[in-house]
């Protein structure tokens, strides 16, 4: 996500500069292709053409692509707000953990030092459901975007950079990691297992009663609802009659645009013909920017400049959890690089 307050144009430049250099190219060829016409004085022969129509054409476009992008913003808004939820839940869980969990009801004393242990495998494989979560939502899809150029070295944080075997392994007890790994739905499997968990502090040395199992089970399922909010959103394409229309609408547009404009200028002055690239070359990186932001904005979870920081976040609640233990060597809170934070 892209936390400066306002957009360095170098950044926006090195998107820009393909499609600035094209608009420059085409509309001077059109103006020149109409000033060389023009100057036959071939009677007929007018490549310009009304510039009410193209009007029209924009204005449908803008209402178009203003629907699309709104549509796209919902969609990373209600993403950042599960995030939120996963976040209150995650601190939920730990000081139900450290507050349930205890000898109050036991049926057989256990040492701080067996109880602080299970706090912290019960922590501990939450921040593995984390991490495993994330993974999950970054995995590649059939519909995921293709970041080239610029886009591709912006783009961070895909399986070759993050793996289960680096942020999940450390959280799970025991071979508990190598038994889940290959589940096709590793979140899934480890929220069961902490239901298991309780269970067995329940029905064994009775470290939680009724009530209190009642309760954290409660959690457990917001956060099989939460994961499953995130799938909905992960799993679903932005409808491709909008996005692909989209595109071609902006393109069309743009195509007819500087005949349009060269019709007005001429009416000024024959001169005036060249003033259609600069402004061409205005109006249509306007319209193409509004397409590109909301087609970068369809995936929330894509890891991109403009999606939801999950890295950022997990790594928080880690930091949280692991203070609600006791620990001191944390690891360091996420920062932005180059004004981005993943």
């Amino acid at each position: 996500m892209y936390v400066r307050r306002n957009i360095k144009w170098n950044l926006v430049l090195k998107f820009a500069w393909k499609n600035l250099l094209f608009f420059f190219i085409y509309s001077s060829l059109v103006v020149y292709i109409h000033h060389y016409v023009d100057h036959l004085e071939i009677e007929g022969i007018d490549i310009s053409i009304p510039f009410l129509p193209v009007s029209t054409i924009g204005i449908a476009v803008a209402f178009y692509v203003g629907f699309k992008n709104n549509q796209a913003y919902d969609r990373f808004w209600e993403a950042r707000k599960i995030w939120g939820g996963i976040v209150n839940y995650s601190r939920t869980w730990g000081n139900q953990v450290l507050s349930y969990v205890s000898n109050l009801h036991a049926t057989e004393q256990y040492s701080d030092k067996e109880i602080k242990a299970i706090h912290k495998r019960l922590i501990y494989r939450h921040i593995g459901w984390l991490y495993a979560l994330k993974h999950k939502l970054r995995k590649a899809s059939a519909f995921s975007n293709v970041y080239k150029g610029v886009a591709g070295k912006l783009h961070q944080g895909r399986p070759d950079r993050e793996t289960y075997d680096r942020d999940v392994a450390p959280f799970l007890p025991g071979s508990e990691y190598e038994d889940m790994v290959q589940c096709a739905n590793l979140p899934t499997q480890l929220i069961r297992r902490q239901g298991e968990d309780l269970k067995e502090l329940r029905e064994g040395p009775f470290l939680i009663d009724d009530f209190r199992h009642m309760e954290m089970m409660k959690v457990l399922e917001e956060f099989y609802n939460l994961q499953g909010k995130c799938e909905r959103i992960n799993n679903t394409p932005f409808p491709r009659q909008f996005a692909y229309f989209s595109k071609v609408f902006v393109w069309i547009f743009i195509v007819i645009m500087p005949f349009g404009l060269i019709g007005e200028f001429a009416k000024l002055s024959h001169d005036f013909i060249w003033l259609t690239v600069p402004f061409f070359m205005l109006i249509s990186w306007i319209f193409i920017t509004m397409e590109t932001v909301g087609d970068n904005s369809e995936d929330p979870f894509e890891n991109f400049i403009n999606d939801v920081p999950m890295t950022a976040l997990t790594r928080t609640i880690e930091i949280d959890l692991r203070q609600m233990l006791g620990e001191t060597d944390l690891p360091p809170k996420i920062e932005a690089v180059d004004d981005i934070l993943m």
